[in-house]
């Protein structure tokens, strides 16, 4: 018998003995994908960080990195091919990147709701519906053009509806990291674009099934009918047996508690599972995963709890890989020639005009403006994932050839390339911010107009809710319920996880409630229930909002809410945080950038709430609600705006304050105060400032002198203290150090005032009292401090301006029962 001279190489082995022992590492398994996870790595975040100034997507960078890696670019070198990339080698690494991906479609249909779609308007329906139609008949009509060229001998029907499939596909998850990346993921037209683009996802795996169950290689159209049908036996098996299952698996992982380890291992094994049974089917391993996910139980914390463990690994590092392996097969180069790149445009050109016009003609029949119906268009014909997805499904069941592969995936690039520019190059949201005039900017000038109190509270996390409830309480003053408008507003991180389509959830419209109950009326976010706890202890009523944004322009998040929501203060917490041992913690320095910020460019009076247990250990009933205040007033925009804010405080039943007025003696002398501070330091006072001063303190007074002739108990003590060095300043201050909160100006002015400036400060947010109440060894008190900054519309320096519209009159204070 005779012996064949050629031989298929053997496996490779997993892992090698080392250089030591004279192996190369490089024709072993597992050190040659570590290389390789390696590379993919580093070309992905690379790429991905010289994309963002033009805010493109990271799905962009790791399309292109994917390409550049295969016979595009770096793999027309044969030998960097045969050694980072050899052919032995890809079984492992299209099998590691069809894992991940599979977890990653979990998770994307995790966050995918059901429910969602079917509250989903008819306005959202109807561009769905059209942005899924026209590019459809316009892929098939493409194919036609392709199978008569570059494309001659696929099969007909599963080519039509390939083609038909990857030209009206919509990227969900894509999609809303572009409207959170551009600041419309809170508008309307971004909650209508993530309504329609989830429609039009589930769509599209309906017609990806059937492609992929038509590009059978049975010869018998029976065979594609059995595999359609077996498909749909499955999902209906997982909807009425295998959904019941999980929803008891959730009852089981209560609030609060976390999710046991045996529960995450039985879900993750029912996926692969599910994973397995589609692909014996015919259909994909993909979609059993996606079907599961889908029909995951949302309510509780066990769907969140789950997307927390995976994303970063899946996401991370195994999805790049999926990239990588799809750009190893797409070889630009195989398109040659005027007619194959002639055939690009006109699928870029079908694929636009298909996804844009039908979205826009729908967009104008229900009443969207043009420039709002153009956006639509172009964020609609987003692709991404799902599109490399359906390509790669069809390039291996041999429905799509190298060459419409390359073309199909350049199409993709571009379009998803051309969105972010295009949208913001029609559509300006911030022009259209504000109707009518926005007056009362200052808690100052709301007092003297009589006019209902509009704040907007900054938290960062749950550890914020408490001292935030009791400063709403503090500040709802007398019990008339419309006295005081509140928006809370929740600053979220845009980070590089793709769960932008969770947030987007919570993110429905800026303004609103942003958590969807469920049919029992339960929450699962422990900020709705602090808030909606207080709502029924109190007469105030609190709007949650929530910023999605990177840390370097969520203050444009802040400034813009509370510009539309025409606030009269916005309330921001330091980045530092108090330790049971009462030293300072950082929580995050990027939260100092973003105060320093919102000061800078905030449309009203800013704060900055310095908390050193203002919260409490538990919320008491307003009747028990008692708070000792005290306002350090030098003089001043910024210690007038305290003092307003602080006399709004006063009308509370159970606040006392305590007004010191600071007043130099001729002794007086600035150079012994040594204070740290760097910028915005306190000046000189202007005449027509110093006169503001004398108005509010005068009438201050006057209240002060009517209710002590009133039977009445005065709540408001007025204080002037004769000071002439820093010590004695500091003598002051300690003297009221029992306070619970004291009011204090950022830029102080005045004479006394003038000479705090004089070496340098890690804070200079808090201006020269607020530092000196919160890290200066000269005064120690345990009070939280509210370093407040008065909104001077024109002004040639921080300290120094004149306010509009500045008149004589502080809101009366009155002596009101307990609700």
């Amino acid at each position: 018998m005779g012996t064949n001279d050629t031989t298929c190489p053997g496996p490779m082995k997993a892992t090698s003995n080392g250089v030591f022992q004279g192996e190369n590492p490089m024709h072993y398994a597992l050190p040659l994908l570590i290389l390789q996870i390696c590379v993919v790595l580093f070309l992905t975040r690379v790429l991905a960080f010289l994309l963002r100034p033009l805010r493109q997507p990271r799905v962009i960078a790791e399309i292109v990195g994917g390409i550049l890696l295969g016979p595009s670019a770096l793999g027309k070198s044969s030998k960097f091919l045969n050694t980072v990339f050899p052919t032995k080698s890809l079984t492992v690494l299209d099998t590691l990147a069809n894992l991940g991906l599979l977890f990653f479609l979990f998770l994307v249909g995790l966050e995918l709701d059901p429910k969602s779609l079917k509250r989903t308007g008819k306005k959202a329906l109807s561009i769905a519906l059209a942005g899924i139609t026209l590019p459809f008949i316009f892929g098939i009509g493409t194919s036609f053009a392709l199978r008569s060229s570059i494309a001659d001998g696929v099969s007909k029907a599963p080519f039509l509806v390939f083609m038909g499939v990857a030209l009206s596909i919509t990227a969900f998850p894509v999609l809303a990291r572009i409207l959170a990346e551009i600041k419309l993921l809170t508008t309307d037209i971004g909650k209508i674009a993530l309504s329609a683009a989830a429609v039009n996802d589930v769509a599209a795996w309906i017609l990806l099934a059937l492609a992929v169950a038509l590009s059978g290689d049975g010869s018998s159209p029976l065979t594609s009918l059995w595999v359609f049908l077996a498909g749909c036996a499955f999902v209906l098996f997982c909807i009425f047996a295998v959904q019941p299952g999980m929803k008891w698996l959730v009852k089981r992982c209560p609030e609060g508690e976390p999710v046991k380890e045996h529960y995450v291992c039985l879900t993750l094994g029912i996926v692969l599972a599910a994973s397995f049974v589609t692909d014996l089917i015919g259909i994909h391993a993909l979609f059993g995963a996606f079907v599961i996910g889908v029909i995951f139980p949302k309510e509780g914390h066990f769907a969140s709890s789950l997307v927390e463990k995976l994303e970063d690994l899946v996401s991370g590092l195994f999805l790049p890989l999926y990239f990588v392996s799809s750009g190893l097969k797409t070889d630009v180069a195989t398109i040659q020639g005027a007619q194959s790149w002639g055939l690009l445009v006109l699928v870029i050109f079908n694929a636009c005009f298909g996804k844009i016009v039908g979205t826009v003609v729908v967009s104008l029949y229900c009443k969207v403006p043009l420039n709002e119906s153009l956006a639509l268009g172009f964020l609609m014909n987003t692709k991404g994932l799902v599109e490399l997805i359906v390509l790669n499904i069809g390039r291996d069941r041999g429905v799509l050839n190298d060459q419409v592969f390359a073309i199909m995936v350049l199409m993709a690039i571009v379009t998803t390339f051309m969105t972010t520019p295009l949208v913001l190059a029609v559509y300006k949201p911030g022009k259209s911010l504000t109707k009518g005039e926005y007056n009362n900017r200052t808690v100052e000038e709301t007092n003297q107009s009589n006019k209902p109190l509009c704040l907007m509270f900054c938290f960062q996390s749950i550890m914020n809710i408490p001292t935030i409830v009791n400063l709403i309480e503090a500040s709802r003053g007398t019990n008339r319920k419309e006295n005081l408008s509140v928006y809370a507003m929740h600053l979220m991180e845009l980070s590089e996880r793709s769960s932008a389509i969770l947030m987007a959830h919570k993110a429905r419209r800026n303004g609103l409630p942003f958590w969807n109950k469920d049919k029992t009326g339960n929450s699962s976010d422990m900020v709705v229930v602090a808030f909606e706890a207080f709502q029924r202890l109190s007469r105030v009523s609190v709007r949650p909002m929530t910023a999605i944004s990177a840390m370097a322009t969520i203050h444009e998040d802040i400034c813009r809410s509370a510009e539309s929501k025409r606030t009269a203060m916005v309330i921001l917490p330091f980045h530092k945080h108090v330790r049971l041992d009462r030293t300072w913690e950082t929580t995050r320095n990027e939260y100092r950038l973003i105060n320093k910020k919102v000061m800078e460019e905030a449309p009203c009076s800013v704060a900055i709430l310095v908390d050193r247990g203002l919260g409490g250990a538990t919320r008491v009933a307003s009747s028990d609600f008692t708070l000792v205040i005290t306002v350090l007033f030098f003089g001043g925009n910024d210690d007038r705006e305290a003092l307003a804010f602080a006399v709004r405080m006063a009308e509370h039943p159970g606040i006392s304050l305590t007004v010191v007025r600071f007043i130099p003696s001729e002794e007086f002398k600035p150079e012994n105060v040594k204070l740290e501070i760097t910028e915005d330091q306190a000046g000189s006072c202007s005449g027509e400032t110093r006169l503001t001063d004398i108005e509010a303190i005068t009438e201050l007074k006057e209240q002060e002198s009517s209710r002590s002739d009133s039977d009445i108990e005065s709540r408001i003590v007025y204080e002037d203290k004769i000071v002439k060095c820093h010590d004695e300043i500091c003598e002051v201050m300690k003297e009221y150090s029992r306070s619970n909160l004291f009011l204090v100006g950022k830029s102080p002015e005045g004479s006394v005032a003038s000479g705090l400036n004089v070496v340098r400060s890690d804070t200079p947010e808090l201006g020269p009292v607020g530092n000196l109440l919160t890290s200066s060894e000269s005064v120690s008190t345990s009070a939280s401090v509210l370093v407040v900054q008065q909104y001077v519309a024109s002004c040639d320096s921080p300290a120094v301006g004149v306010l509009k519209n500045t008149t004589k009159g502080v809101l009366p204070v009155e002596d009101l029962e307990s609700p």
